[in-house]
């Protein structure tokens, strides 16, 4: 994003900056990163589409401790969803507006009454073993969640979560009169309980519990395993299998439970470590990240480690909503990628086997790369730098040990296969033209290779034959073209570096893919068939010509007809040029909304056929910068900023997906974009905020301030960075990275003549 030369000093940018007539001192700033959790609300996010949890977690934790509310249909994908009114208890593990349901392993249900092994429905929850609550009871911070809900007898059972990066730990406060208990349900997951393949429980003695279960679901044959622990000396333990009641400490099965009864009144503590090796390490996880019992010194540990990642970027602005939406986003960008090692740096791999790291290493799961190479990935490149290395190197093993291939959307053990394209090659191929050390890169490139050149993966072989992929052999083949001209762009920059000069004049070609796919005449990207024709009775709004399966990934041809991200340039010469260009960009913001052959879940948060609820979508608003019309952009991104973005449980667009919807805000209201993360540049827009510091490490800030006379200026009159003047409308990041101060002029009318000329376009392939 950003750019460097010149250790910036804040104290004189400050001076010489109006704020909305106030001047910001740097004092300022570092007294509001002190606190600046207080702005983080985890409830954003759990309503609408958004798909979030509210639960406690550490940044990049493994685990996830949160209430599980429903654990089916498409909204209840993180086990959460605001216009629920029951809890059916807290589980250790979920995903972050995903879209797809996953996890939820390890279900703590504290109760008080009988026993009930069912969890009931949400319309009857005494039926079961769910509890009402009202949300007024419920309270979320980083690292900290508590709820009351309502107990058998009418009173009221406390739940307090917090977690490190492999335990969580609940403190749980039990009414008198009541007699309580906790139920583990080992048998909970997301979805349907048949996914549960084997289970393994054991009380290990009074209070200890360990056990492992595979799980067959989203991700293939996951195994899990866990090890618990409780404060006080239960009266009494009941172990239940498929449902009955069992002599035994040790079982194995299918459908496994143990309640622990207590005494009423009693408040107890629980504390669980998680592996995907063994129970032992479960052990291990716990006995070192959390050997005691002060669950008030887990929450401030957990509150300063967010403290201390929320401080890499201080935002100064006098709109409450807007900086609690920022870091509401910061905070959802750090919910994934998630730990995926155990302390002694054992780790199960994608080839099943367990590897052990160098001291140092990190593994990580969860990576959403069709989503996150967009936005997330490139703006850890600046605030998260330490980490971006640990990342691509856990990439590369994967592929080199992965019985799947080359990453597509790795969970724990197994791989997804989730949404078309191999985007781990964008990550990988960023940090190559970044230049981020501590990277093998001819071991990076031979696994890009093997998919890029060799694999057999779905439709990649004619693909790579003809250039496009026959509608009637291959779903979402438009979908799948899209992402492998993007794929073929960031393997060259990569098979460049390292000296495969003939594969990247390959790679770079084949990324010219979409002249095959444009349509002249109806000014879209279609489908081909096996022939060559078009496909018949061609609908711009509709998913695809057939009703069997879809051309286009989660979008029509309204919005892929945009997809083409790293040759802007070359591609707007097939419209006509850059008028022609921007006069198609303006109908897709215009034409009204929907898509006609069917209801797409994921397209939503619409602006004309534009739907930033949706990925493919992202970095369209941007493209007027290549079309000469950058007003157009500054018009756009503050719409989509403005209207598509709320402080409120419903706030977000569409899935949150790993960070991605909140990176795109983040990124934004900084006033940079990487429309093409693979280049290594970043595209600028007018600042929503007065002034923002990102630290970049080694004592290096990039500065980014805007210039404005009100908050309503969102046209750029003017850039300088390092006090210079700046004729264009984008950066590279090596002009950031190394500390760089970058100020925005704004005005209240669009200025028509500041970067609109051709030798000010953003880079392209074909520039």
């Amino acid at each position: 994003m950003m750019d460097r030369r010149g250790f910036i000093q804040l104290a004189s940018f400050a001076a010489t900056q109006s704020v909305l007539g106030t001047t910001v001192a740097h004092a300022a700033s570092e007294r509001a990163a002190e606190d600046l959790t207080r702005w983080v609300d985890p409830i954003i996010g759990t309503g609408g589409h958004g798909h979030t949890y509210p639960g406690a977690t550490v940044p990049f934790g493994a685990v996830q401790f949160s209430p599980d509310t429903y654990n089916k249909q498409w909204d209840a994908a993180s086990g959460y969803h605001r216009d629920d009114t029951s809890i059916m208890g807290f589980s250790h593990t979920h995903l972050s507006g995903t879209g797809v349901g996953d996890m939820l392993d390890l279900l703590l249900v504290p109760r008080t009454g009988a026993v009930k092994l069912e969890p009931g429905t949400r319309e009857h929850p005494e039926e079961g073993y769910r509890s009402r609550f009202d949300h007024k009871n419920e309270h979320a911070e980083p690292g900290y969640y508590s709820v009351k809900m309502q107990s058998a007898g009418g009173k009221q059972v406390q739940v307090e979560l917090s977690a490190t990066g492999r335990t969580g730990i609940a403190r749980i406060h039990f009414p008198e009169g009541e007699e309580p208990h906790i139920l583990l349900d080992w048998y909970h997951v997301y979805g349907t309980n048949n996914t549960v393949t084997w289970a393994d429980l054991r009380v290990d003695d009074e209070q200890r519990i360990s056990g492992g279960r595979g799980v067959d679901k989203w991700t293939p044959k996951r195994e899990i395993y866990f090890a618990t622990e409780f404060s006080q000396r239960p009266k009494k333990i009941e172990v239940f299998a498929e449902g009955k009641p069992v002599d035994s400490r040790r079982v194995s099965g299918i459908r496994l439970q143990v309640a622990l009864h207590f005494e009423p009144g009693s408040t107890v503590l629980v504390k669980s470590g998680i592996s995907i090796v063994s129970a032992k390490n479960a052990r291990l996880n716990l006995d070192t990240e959390l050997p005691g019992w002060n669950f008030d010194a887990v929450r401030t540990a957990a509150n300063r480690k967010w403290q201390a990642e929320l401080a890499k970027i201080v935002v100064e602005d006098a709109d409450a909503e807007r900086k609690k939406i920022f870091y509401t986003g910061l905070y959802h960008m750090m919910c994934a990628p998630t730990l995926n090692d155990d302390v002694n740096g054992e780790y199960r791999g994608l080839d099943k086997q367990v590897h052990t790291l160098a001291k140092g290493e990190h593994n990580y799961s969860t990576f959403s790369l069709w989503d996150t190479y967009r936005a997330l990935h490139p703006s850890f490149t600046l605030w998260q730098r330490e980490r971006v290395a640990p990342m691509v190197n856990c990439l590369i093993r994967i592929a080199e040990q992965s019985i799947y291939g080359f990453p597509i959307w790795p969970l724990q053990d197994g791989e997804t296969y989730c949404m078309p394209g191999y985007h781990a090659a964008s990550v990988m191929a960023e940090a190559c033209v970044k230049k981020v050390p501590g990277i093998d890169w001819q071991r990076a490139y031979r696994a890009m290779r093997k998919r890029n050149m060799d694999d057999d993966y779905m439709g990649l072989p004619i693909y790579r034959r003809v250039g496009f992929i026959p509608a009637d052999r291959e779903k979402e083949s438009v979908g799948k073209v899209i992402e492998y001209m993007y794929c073929d762009w960031a393997t060259s920059q990569v098979a460049e570096h390292v000296g495969a000069h003939v594969d990247a004049k390959i790679q770079r070609k084949r990324s010219q893919s979409y002249k095959k796919l444009f349509d002249a005449k109806t000014q879209f990207i279609r489908a081909r068939l096996t022939n060559g024709d078009w496909t018949p009775n061609f609908d711009p709004k509709a998913t695809g010509y057939s009703p069997a399966w879809r051309d286009y990934c989660e979008s029509n041809a309204w919005q892929s007809t945009f997809g083409v991200q790293h040759d802007v340039k070359g591609y707007m010469h097939l419209f006509g040029g850059r008028e022609a260009f921007a006069r198609r960009l303006d109908a897709l913001f215009t034409e009204p909304f929907g898509v006609t052959n069917e209801n797409v879940m994921d397209m939503t948060g619409y602006i004309g056929q534009y739907v930033h609820g949706n990925e493919p979508s992202h970095h369209i608003a941007y493209l007027y910068l290549w079309a000469g019309q950058p007003w157009k952009t500054q018009e756009r991104v503050q719409q989509i900023l403005e209207t598509l973005y709320h402080a409120a449980p419903d706030g977000l667009s569409g899935n949150e997906d790993c960070g991605q919807m909140s990176a795109w805000f983040c990124m934004s209201a900084m006033g940079l974009y990487a429309v093409d993360p693979a280049s290594g540049t970043y595209v600028l827009n007018a600042p929503l905020f007065n002034r923002v510091t990102v630290k970049l490490g080694g004592g290096k800030k990039l500065v980014i301030g805007a210039k404005r006379s009100s908050h309503s200026d969102k046209y750029v009159h003017g850039v300088t960075l390092n006090g210079k003047p700046h004729d264009r409308l984008w950066v590279h990041h090596s002009e950031l990275v190394d500390g760089a101060h970058l100020l925005f002029h704004l005005g209240a009318e669009p200025n028509k003549s500041f970067a609109v000329s051709e030798t000010a376009m953003p880079p392209s392939l074909t520039a």
